[in-house]
């Protein structure tokens, strides 16, 4: 069952409230076919005036195409996100040079295509940041996203007090620890990659919201989207199977935002995963 956090800051009233809704990782054209379908329907519940998405995982759990990414904005995203997948996917590579609102990691090195940084203007002509950054702690030993978040924030800074940034990880600690370097510097840091959504939502001292991972967008019988025998093939044999997408309803994973346009500090994030869980006492 989903959880919702609303945690004020502060007590004193604010300007105006941005509302930003943020879709964990999209996992097969089937999940991202559900949530078009769902979005009218998101769109109406919470009334975001920005719709983030992230992306890596849509062509058979390995990146997108101009093809996705061009429906996604048809419907009314304004920013994509990707990770560590969407190398392995020739056609996002050029789709990474000639759209800046589709993001890869931005402490790749600089000689790769695309970037990890833009600043949207979204409903009602507000500005919004999106910064993306990848973990080191089992993954790729690439630059350091500590450091390469500093250089973004100021990027950003110049056009905008509100920033979200997608910090695509393995390792919980290392989410938590780059959560509170960039605590009271961003709207938010939203964990991605491991597709479970973490049961942390919460606003730090320094207002800034924060959860461990998001959750997929995908399949809800499977192993992280991957079809549940060759999950269990990998892990019984040792060996490569080829990547299956799972089966069952898509299942929508998010979080929604309430950012204080004036100060770029968050007020409220809310968890959601739509269908919700349930269970079966015996």
């Amino acid at each position: 069952m989903s959880t919702n956090v609303d945690v004020p800051i502060t007590n004193d009233k604010t300007l105006f409230m941005l509302t930003l809704l943020f879709i964990g990782d999209v996992v097969g054209q089937t999940s991202l076919n559900g949530l078009l379908k769902a979005l009218p329907a998101l769109a109406t519940q919470y009334l975001p005036h920005g719709i983030i998405v992230n992306g890596e995982n849509i062509v058979d759990g390995k990146g997108l195409s101009e093809r996705e990414a061009t429906m996604l904005f048809q419907a009314g995203v304004h920013v994509i996100t990707t990770g560590n997948h969407v190398w392995e996917n020739w056609k996002s590579r050029p789709l990474l040079v000639n759209e800046p609102r589709v993001l890869r990691p931005h402490n790749y090195p600089a000689e790769n295509p695309g970037s990890g940084v833009v600043v949207v203007t979204i409903a009602n002509g507000f500005r919004v940041g999106v910064i993306q950054v990848q973990g080191r702690t089992y993954m790729q030993t690439i630059d350091c996203p500590f450091k390469a978040l500093d250089a973004a924030i100021e990027a950003v800074a110049a056009e905008t007090n509100v920033t979200i940034v997608d910090f695509h990880a393995e390792a919980t600690g290392e989410k938590m620890a780059l959560g509170y370097y960039a605590d009271g510097r961003v709207s938010a840091v939203l964990g991605t990659h491991t597709h479970i959504q973490t049961a942390d939502a919460q606003i730090l001292p320094g207002g800034t919201a924060y959860i461990t991972d998001v959750g997929m967008t995908g399949p809800s019988v499977s192993v992280l989207g991957m079809k549940i025998d060759v999950a269990l093939n990998r892990f019984l044999l040792q060996t490569a199977h080829k990547y299956e997408l799972g089966e069952g309803e898509t299942r929508i994973s998010g979080v929604v935002l309430e950012v204080d346009e004036t100060t770029g500090r968050a007020h409220s994030i809310k968890p959601f995963s739509l269908p919700e869980f349930s269970s079966t006492a015996l």
